[in-house]
């Protein structure tokens, strides 16, 4: 490790399956006792909440985006670099010859470490059951998403007739 950087810069580091809040935990102690808030400035194991349905019951559970792997925002040099690759837990760090690569600004987007979404398991395409309201055992096709409002579209065919109607999640099933 021989090139120095003062500027931060996101890292994943790869690590012994469902270890992933340890490595956080013992990293975070470390930064803590070391004093070393400056240069490792924040450690994440991307979670999304995902609301599951059996029984009729919604639950929120979090799952891992990426099981095995820690994001870590830190400045790269000889003594982070030392800290992180000797956390137990820590199998080395993601890039070519496990020489660290900070993730693009690209990269960050696409793994969705903006604001976080409840995400409820449905995707564009899907069939769905209507489980409740006016339109109730009704089937159709999910033609829009919005997460924001916890809304969904579908397509429901009505009197011969394809019909878009806006309903919760709570009132679909997957068909």
């Amino acid at each position: 490790m021989s090139e120095h950087s003062t500027e931060a810069a996101w890292y994943v580091v790869h690590t012994y399956s469902g270890y992933e809040n340890k490595v956080k935990a013992n990293l975070e102690k470390t930064v803590e006792n070391r004093n070393m808030q400056d240069v490792i400035l924040e450690v994440k194991v991307p979670v999304e909440d995902v609301v599951e349905v059996r029984n009729n019951e919604k639950r929120i559970v979090q799952r891992k985006i990426f099981p095995g792997y820690v994001l870590i925002h830190m400045v790269m040099n000889n003594q982070t670099w030392y800290i992180v690759r000797n956390t137990r837990g820590v199998t080395g760090f993601v890039g070519p010859e496990s020489k660290p690569v900070p993730l693009s600004e690209e990269e960050m987007l696409n793994m969705g470490m903006g604001a976080p979404k409840l995400r409820y398991g449905f995707e564009e395409g899907d069939l769905v059951l209507i489980t409740s309201g006016p339109l109730e055992n009704f089937q159709g096709e999910i033609v829009a998403l919005d997460y924001d409002r916890s809304k969904v579209t579908v397509m429901v065919s009505m009197f011969g007739r394809d019909t878009k109607t806006e309903l919760d999640f709570e009132q679909i099933t997957k068909a």
